[in-house]
């Protein structure tokens, strides 16, 4: 039995205290304020529900993520990254972003991404705590991805891709950008291939939570303005 959240509390229960099947499953209720979001991802704690259903909290063990400087790009996504045929920008389309991202998929009958959910991370997105990242061919939004920015980690919430590739494109720029800037962790939640092919790994859930308190206290002074070049991204990595 998971434990209800207290509309007057924006405490969470000990990581520790989450359940093994499902993975991770923490706590329900609540809502989705700024200050009980910024609450739980500073926790390690993260929301994910159908739509209708109660909000449920999880903190999975092991973690999924990836260390910015250990971005891995293929051959073939090196030599993809090197045409000229897309443009990428920051936070300059997070709502469509977003509903991009909850779109219908294949061999997926819905979304996680309700209308509250949506209405939630826009205003961390007006607050200057969530972002965008877009990726544009002839001028239309062909992939992109968005997530959280707290100190010094990033925290990924979900990407889309209607071209062959653009989803990797947004994330190798963003990872990129993020070791220039000097972030330390990127929150990739739950592994999946598609993540594991571009360099994230499973960690502990013990491991995260030491790395996330010492990281996301550390202030970063910088505006998420997009500064790097084309050749900063391809430059040689492992294979």
């Amino acid at each position: 039995m998971i434990p209800w959240l207290a509309d007057d509390s924006l405490d969470f229960p000990p990581l520790e205290q989450a359940l093994v099947e499902p993975d991770g499953l923490l706590a329900a209720g609540g809502d989705l304020s700024k200050a009980r979001l910024l609450n739980a991802y500073r926790s390690g704690i993260f929301p994910w529900y159908n739509p209708g259903e109660p909000i449920l909290w999880w903190s999975p063990d092991p973690r999924c993520v990836i260390f910015p400087d250990e971005l891995y790009l293929s051959r073939s996504m090196r030599k993809r990254l090197r045409k000229q045929d897309y443009t990428v920008t920051f936070d300059q389309a997070f709502d469509r972003v977003v509903a991009a991202c909850a779109a219908p998929r294949r061999k997926q009958d819905g979304t996680w991404i309700s209308d509250d959910i949506f209405k939630a991370y826009f205003n961390l997105h007006q607050h200057g705590i969530a972002h965008s990242v877009e990726v544009w061919i002839d001028q239309q939004l062909v992939g992109g991805l968005y997530g959280l920015s707290i100190g010094r980690v990033f925290f990924g919430e979900s990407m889309f891709s209607t071209q062959r590739d653009c989803s990797k494109i947004a994330f190798a720029w963003l990872t990129t950008q993020l070791q220039a800037w000097g972030y330390g962790l990127i929150d990739c939640q739950v592994y999946n291939d598609h993540l594991a092919s571009l360099g994230a790994t499973e960690i502990p859930r013990s491991l995260f939570k030491t790395e996330l308190h010492h990281l996301r206290d550390q202030t970063l002074t910088h505006a998420w303005e997009f500064s790097i070049g084309r050749d900063d991204i391809l430059r040689e990595r492992h294979e």
